[in-house]
């Protein structure tokens, strides 16, 4: 997890709203995108996947986990590219989803669908990378009409079973229509990606003139992230694919046609803390924060 809260607004001739507050590691949306199938046959990328630079280098104190910086944009990522078999594997047999569902998470979620009110038009929300469906059950009890958008057949058969509309896969996979959604929210995902420019782009497709897009990622410039340098577990691979900073998230918007309303970052996990250090406490549970 990390202390990371984004908030995005965008028009661009047109008016859409993208927000980025708190942040709980546990949703996934994976890409196993273009960029890694055209790569495919050297696993490695060569250029940067925010601008394109080809002038990308070893991070310095981060070589183990072969992370790569862009000189261009300053963006940070996994440099080793994952096979799809590779992705599968890990999201349906080892990454850890979540079932605890905690009071606090309620409120919180209650908190931006109030937000959320104001945007109701076709009363049609997106949730990329549902997970467990926590959120979009607390919106639809509350009316809306929810869609979700998962990688495996578990996750989407979970999710459907909460009466959630739900679709397998990467976003820019599913032909959803242009200006379909008042909201598009994402909890945790984008940093799974391997294609950013492509799924910020297709969010921006598909939600409505003058919606909101909402968006959640751990902040590489965190405070914990200095601290622990490469024992920060949140850097990991296949999981975390990109790591976004304020800078480098509001450019990543920006430049798919997003008008950045806010960024902010909040908060530093103890929790995030231990596990980085050896502990085996759940991220998400009653005992951590």
């Amino acid at each position: 997890m990390l202390e990371s809260a984004k908030k995005i607004t965008l028009p661009k001739t047109k008016k859409r709203y993208l927000y980025i507050p708190k942040t709980i590691l546990y949703c996934v949306s994976k890409k196993i995108n273009t960029f890694a199938l055209n790569l495919k046959t050297t696993n490695k990328h060569t250029t940067c996947l925010l601008c394109d630079s080809s002038k990308i280098e070893s991070l310095k104190g981060y070589e183990k986990h072969e992370l790569v910086k862009c000189k261009d944009c300053s963006f940070v990522f996994m440099q080793n590219i994952p096979t799809c078999s590779e992705l599968e594997t890990y999201y349906e047999n080892e990454y850890r989803r979540t079932d605890y569902f905690s009071s606090i998470t309620v409120a919180r979620y209650n908190e931006l669908l109030d937000n959320f009110e104001q945007y109701r038009k076709t009363n049609k929300i997106l949730d990329v990378g549902a997970g467990n469906g926590f959120f979009l059950e607390i919106a639809k009890a509350r009316g809306w009409e929810v869609y979700g958008t998962e990688l495996t057949p578990n996750a989407v058969k979970s999710c459907e079973a909460k009466g959630i509309h739900m679709k397998q896969g990467c976003l820019d996979e599913i032909t959803f229509e242009n200006e379909t959604f008042d909201v598009v929210t994402s909890f945790e995902v984008i940093e799974h990606i391997n294609n950013p420019k492509v799924i910020i782009g297709e969010m921006n497709r598909i939600l409505r003139s003058g919606g909101k897009c909402y968006i959640t990622t751990p902040n590489f410039n965190s405070l914990l992230r200095y601290r622990l340098k490469a024992d920060y577990d949140v850097i990991g691979y296949p999981n975390h694919l990109g790591y976004f900073t304020k800078k480098t998230l509001r450019k990543a918007f920006e430049e798919q046609g997003f008008s950045v309303k806010h960024i902010r970052t909040t908060g530093v996990s103890l929790t995030r803390l231990k596990t980085s250090k050896g502990s085996n406490q759940e991220y998400v549970s009653e005992t951590s924060d």
